[in-house]
């Protein structure tokens, strides 16, 4: 009996999980009046490229947006990672005053609703002329990110004994090539699994992107997507066939680098 509730519990979060996706792909190649359809059809009946995918690349900036979040997300998500190292490092392996409470507020910096904090951001980037730039947004997102990349990251260099920075560090490296030649290849899951959480969570934000740009030319795919809700309708097919295309990066990722993601995931919480 167990076992029958726990499968039935299983298939009831696999469909929970599984059927909206399959819903925004099938509506990505239904025609307009299909997708508003009543009854509702699960499989398009003239199934179309057009209506969805070729009139949200064609007649819509997408391809713009697409390439924003790209350049926002990736350069968001490598600085952060390199910093999160350097800070974690830093706080593995040097004792200080202060650095237990540091190390709390990192912590409780990650409490604070981001909505809380994009009043500030609007100002700051607006007073140093970085408002609505790549820049802006990247700097935005990294701080959003740092907190938990510099925990993550420290949590797995505390995994690496202290011997081998001391046996480079007596052969004559200083501190930051002991970490850039002994200890960065041994925590590269830990880099990885941290690159994919501040990817995937600068290319999902609405929020930031939506206050701190102000023209078409800087929106990127979730801001563009949302403008396809308009006042008086959405238009389905367009919004799902631009979701289709905005899930491509990450999914790509996670399956080109799954491997590192599980070693980073599990291995920081093991210390040797």
């Amino acid at each position: 009996m167990a076992r029958t509730l726990t499968y039935a519990f299983l298939v009831a979060v696999l469909v929970f999980n599984v059927v909206p996706f399959l819903w925004m792909i099938f509506t990505s190649f239904k025609t307009d009046a299909e997708a508003y359809a009543i009854p509702p059809t699960w499989w398009p009946h003239n199934p179309t490229l057009y209506e969805g995918y070729g009139k949200v690349l064609m007649w819509t900036n997408f391809p713009r947006y697409f390439l924003n979040s790209v350049i926002v997300s990736l350069g968001a998500a490598l600085l952060s990672t390199v910093v999160g190292a350097l800070a974690g490092y830093g706080f593995s392996r040097f004792q200080f005053r202060g650095r237990t409470a540091l190390i709390g507020v990192l912590l409780a910096s990650q409490m604070l609703p981001g909505v809380l904090l994009v009043g500030p951001y609007f100002k700051m980037l607006a007073r140093i002329g970085l408002y609505n730039t790549y820049t802006g947004l990247i700097l935005a997102f990294t701080t959003l990110t740092l907190p938990f990349s510099a925990w993550m990251l420290k949590g797995f260099i505390d995994t690496v004994p202290h011997e081998l920075d001391e046996a480079a560090l007596i052969d004559g490296c200083g501190r930051f090539h002991a970490f850039l030649r002994v200890v960065f290849p041994l925590i590269t899951p830990g880099m990885v699994a941290t690159l994919i959480f501040a990817f995937l969570l600068a290319w999902g934000d609405l929020l930031w992107v939506l206050c701190l740009t102000s023209t078409d030319s800087m929106a990127t795919v979730t801001l563009g997507l949302s403008r396809l809700v308009t006042q008086f309708r959405v238009i389905w097919p367009q919004l799902m066939a631009g979701s289709v295309i905005a899930a491509f990066p990450p999914v790509i990722l996670y399956l080109l680098l799954q491997n590192y993601l599980v070693k980073g995931l599990t291995g920081g919480a093991v210390k040797e």
